[in-house]
């Protein structure tokens, strides 16, 4: 039951931050220049502590939109798409913060990434030791 809510949760964060642009905008006429010169991205991010999204309900999920212009519910949309930019989508390849301090303590945070990046559908999950790793290695992205 947990797995069919948190699909029903992501799918429904997704369409919202997806469609919900689009929802607004008048249709173009035949012939008109295209709406939008942004390839869309828009993602929905959970976190959650267990060590697979499989087993663990989402503690938190904001909604990143980076294009025309950074918006959602994450709290720095500007500092995360800009990450995100530089490492060219790849949330493998984020920027580990300098000089951080964590214990080895073993207490699993699942981070999720679902959505669009760039025009292409984006399906991420890792899981981190604990929260001082996960927001040490996944810079401002995870930092919700």
């Amino acid at each position: 039951m947990r797995t069919t809510a948190r699909w029903a949760a992501t799918i429904g964060l997704t369409a919202t931050a997806v469609c919900g642009p689009l929802a607004s905008a008048a249709p173009a006429a035949p012939g008109n220049a295209p709406a939008s010169l942004y390839a869309p991205s828009a993602l929905v991010l959970t976190v959650a502590h267990g060590e697979s999204s499989a087993l663990a309900a989402p503690e938190r999920a904001v909604t990143l939109s980076c294009a025309p212009m950074p918006s959602g519910t994450h709290p720095a949309p500007a500092e995360a798409c800009a990450e995100l930019r530089a490492a060219q989508g790849n949330f493998d390849a984020l920027a580990s913060g300098d000089n951080v301090l964590c214990t080895r303590e073993y207490n699993p945070v699942v981070v999720t990434v679902n959505g669009v990046w760039r025009g292409q559908r984006v399906s991420y999950e890792r899981t981190y030791s604990n929260e001082c790793i996960k927001n040490a290695l996944g810079a401002s992205v995870f930092a919700f």
